[in-house]
């Protein structure tokens, strides 16, 4: 079977994108499932492109054991809404312009993170950029929680389709 290709989106590509593929890794790694996924993460803006994450979001992400280190910023292009099945945009004006830019087709596979964390509370990952430290945990915290709800909801959907045949 093919794997699920995941992109997650924010604004730079530098805090919570970077730290949502980060995550999202660990949990298909600790699940021995990293062979049926192709992981990746883009901003909708270009200034950053080419840039580690944020010193923050790297230390925060690394004090849960995760290293983002060696990601580099990306902007979205067209191409991305053919190449994935799934782009997940951390906050509503995220998806609003994934939506906006998709062709009608792709908009299908534009989804709100947290609908994978309806638990939450809320429908954003808010953007630590322009906080603290606490910023980046609490974002770290709520991408944790939508990172196993999304693989929950994948291996749901894998077992629906291994029982039709498909």
């Amino acid at each position: 079977m093919a794997p699920h290709r995941i992109l997650f989106v924010c604004l730079g590509n530098i805090c919570r994108s970077p730290m949502a593929e980060g995550v999202f890794r660990r949990v298909v790694a600790e699940e021995g499932l990293t062979d049926s996924f192709v992981i990746d993460s883009a901003g909708l803006g270009d200034w950053h492109i080419g840039q580690a994450p944020d010193h923050r979001a790297q230390k925060a992400a690394r004090t849960r054991g995760i290293d983002i280190s060696g990601q580099s910023a990306r902007q979205v292009v067209d191409e991305d809404f053919d190449r994935f099945d799934l782009l997940l945009a951390m906050d509503g004006s995220n998806y609003d312009v994934l939506k906006a830019r998709a062709p009608h087709e792709a908009r299908a596979k534009i989804r709100p993170f947290l609908d994978y964390a309806p638990h939450a509370g809320t429908k954003d990952v808010p953007d630590p950029f322009f906080g603290g430290a606490e910023g980046f945990d609490h974002a770290l915290d709520l991408i944790e929680a939508a990172a196993h709800g999304l693989l929950a909801s994948l291996a749901g959907e894998e077992k629906v389709r291994a029982k039709r045949g498909a």
